[in-house]
């Protein structure tokens, strides 16, 4: 048997993993975030690979390999709730010729003492060999054979851009004309937030680990939506609407290390019937006097309104919150 045919062999083995959310995700009632939904993708995921025989903490103290998801895309079909039990069925989807370990996953909740089906959607891993200046003195990291396929020395994914000539002004949180120009957002319905990379971000040593895009992607949302006088606790407050999201995807494409300046970009995209409307986030870090292109995904959102500590009900946007995402103020309409 060959490397790569015991590689695919240790992909094919489905696993089921029951978690609960975290308690932190319960922000409204006892409705749990998108984020923290995905964490729990997140958690059955690891998890799989240590059934597996491919434990995060072993390969990289043993052998200098970082396990590191790159890709996430998840329909959020029915409601987590704080101290659900939820099983996470991992189904390994990798094909003979991918370079990446993909694997479907299914989330199940039971409500009314039946099992639904609340979360469908794939995850990518790859495996990164440590060069991280930490630990360089622990030797080179090894390849190991079961996962040579889906080994890299730097996480470049699809189509990376990058932008140069900019003249990138150090004063914290600004952002430049001259960057809004050079990403689009002074000519599109965009909101541009610059930050930086922060350790609590980042995982071996060095670098933002997937999670850390989706705390920028929740943020920035949050960020974008204040920005337009509809912050959640504004409608909260008027109207007893909470932010739903049915579907979100991410993706890293290059890496972003501590501490870089990030521009997390949000993008409204379309907005269907005035019940959801999509947006994507793209990231770029400065680097060397231009601006790399590190991650991509999108979100979808709609509004639900609070009928009881226990029930909500999906609403119709009203003409302040279509104006408010369509920026009719910012763009002059």
């Amino acid at each position: 048997m060959n490397d790569v045919t015991a590689t695919y062999q240790i992909a094919m083995e489905r696993t089921t993993h029951v978690v609960k959310p975290r308690f932190e995700g319960s922000n409204i009632c006892t409705w749990i975030g998108f984020k923290h939904v995905m964490y729990c993708v997140e958690e059955a995921v690891l998890e799989h690979f240590r059934t597996q025989g491919l434990s995060p903490r072993p390969l990289y103290e043993e052998s200098g390999l970082c396990l590191e998801i790159v890709n996430s895309n998840v329909r959020i079909l029915h409601a987590l709730h704080m101290d659900d039990s939820v099983s996470i069925h991992v189904i390994p989807k990798t094909k003979p010729a991918d370079t990446e370990m993909v694997m479907g996953i299914e989330l199940m909740v039971n409500r009314d003492g039946k099992e639904i089906k609340a979360l469908t959607g794939t995850v990518n891993v790859i495996f990164r060999l440590d060069d991280s200046v930490v630990t360089a003195h622990a030797g080179t990291a090894r390849h190991d054979a079961r996962i040579e396929r889906y080994t890299v020395s730097r996480i470049q994914r699809g189509e990376r851009k990058s932008i140069d000539g900019l003249n990138l002004t150090r004063e914290p949180g600004v952002v430049s004309p001259a960057v809004l120009a050079a990403l689009g957002a002074d000519q599109t319905n965009s909101f541009v937030w610059k930050w930086h990379v922060p350790y609590f971000y980042c995982h071996f040593n060095d670098r933002m680990q997937h999670s850390g895009y989706l705390r920028l992607m929740e943020e920035v949302l949050d960020l974008f939506v204040a920005d337009r006088g509809i912050s959640i606790r504004t409608l909260l407050e008027n109207k007893k609407w909470i932010p739903v999201v049915p579907a979100a995807n991410l993706q890293m494409i290059d890496e972003a290390m501590m501490e870089e300046t990030i521009y997390t970009v949000f993008t409204v995209e379309d907005i269907c019937k005035d019940t959801t409307y999509k947006s994507r986030m793209d990231c770029y870090v400065e680097r060397h006097g231009r601006l790399v292109h590190t991650a991509t995904g999108h979100i979808t959102h709609g509004y639900a309104v609070v009928n009881s500590r226990r029930d909500w009900s999906l609403v119709q946007f009203d003409a302040e919150v279509v104006a408010a995402i369509r920026g009719d103020k910012r763009l002059g309409k």
